[in-house]
């Protein structure tokens, strides 16, 4: 027997140990083995299936989150502008009030003006005339003093009547 050369009978006694062997760990290894390869892989594809699942849920969040955001922006910008429209609204408001009451008090302040002034140059009207009798008057009895003088007078307003 050579050393390279091997035994046709220790060839079969290794073939029937192998086979043996195989069928012990198919039977008892290899189902275990590849049950728990299987179950780890489901793991690891539920694992991957719920990361899928919470990307997907968590785009979705952002985006209504974005949408939102501008929902609330807009709201906000509505506001600022019925606020600022308000204002000018309030502002134009006061100011045209501001502006009738104004007119307003001028008128007054003319018509007050107005009255006064006729009453002061009614006034006057009134002294003139007090004044006029009262010149009249002394002028009228400084001529009638004398008897000559009052027969001329008289004779001269009966001419100017009877002109007119």
């Amino acid at each position: 027997m050579s050393l390279l050369t091997p035994a046709i009978g220790l060839l079969f006694w290794m073939l029937v140990v192998f086979l043996l062997l195989v069928v012990i760990l198919r039977s008892f290894a290899w189902k275990p083995i590849i049950a728990g390869l299987k179950d780890r892989e489901n793991e690891i594809q539920s694992a991957l299936d719920l990361a899928e699942r919470t990307k997907a849920e968590m785009a979705q969040l952002q985006a209504d989150n974005a949408k939102l955001l501008a929902e609330a922006n807009a709201a906000r910008d509505r506001i600022i502008r019925e606020a600022k429209d308000a204002s000018d609204r309030m502002i134009a408001e006061a100011r045209e009030k501001a502006t009738e009451e104004g007119q307003k008090v001028i008128e007054s302040a003319r018509q007050t003006i107005r009255n006064e002034q006729q009453a002061a140059i009614s006034q006057m009207r009134k002294e003139v005339a007090a004044l006029s009798l009262q010149i009249a008057e002394q002028v009228l009895r400084r001529e009638l003093n004398d008897k000559v003088s009052q027969e001329k007078l008289v004779a001269e307003l009966a001419s100017n009547a009877r002109m007119n």
